[in-house]
């Protein structure tokens, strides 16, 4: 059973992974929360692919982030906010019910809110840096 539950986990890691990647280049799919999730189960299925998540020199300082200091740097702000507003607009242009359309764009734009209201990264202390990289 235990090996079944750490390749759930390990799964889980690698298709949230996969996710972000595709978030990268796609609108309305978001990617540091499917890094974070991708972390969070590939500690508990795989710790070494966490680290390589964790040290990634794309995805791990915003993973680092979150994990150190519940912030959120503001290159990945800009890209959440432009990233949002193009997603609205499609959603915009494409949805004809209005109701669904209201509704989408009022929950994208509190989210968009919620990311620029994070605190930005004060610096990982590199001690703090060393223990979260070792998790």
């Amino acid at each position: 059973m235990h090996s079944l539950r750490r390749a759930l986990y390990l799964a889980l890691a690698w298709v949230s992974f996969a996710l972000g990647v595709v978030g990268v280049f796609m609108p309305l799919m978001p990617t540091t929360c499917f890094m974070l999730l991708a972390v969070w189960a590939a500690s508990r299925g795989s710790p070494r692919f966490a680290l390589w998540i964790r040290e990634h020199p794309r995805f791990g300082p915003t993973v680092l982030a979150w994990e150190g200091e519940r912030a959120i740097p503001r290159h990945a702000k800009w890209v959440a906010g432009i990233m949002l507003s193009l997603s609205i607009m499609v959603l915009l242009v494409t949805l004809s019910l209005v109701w669904l359309k209201l509704l989408l764009v009022a929950g994208l734009t509190l989210l968009g809110v919620w990311i620029v209201t994070r605190p930005e990264p004060a610096g990982v202390a590199a001690g703090s840096m060393a223990r979260l990289v070792r998790r």
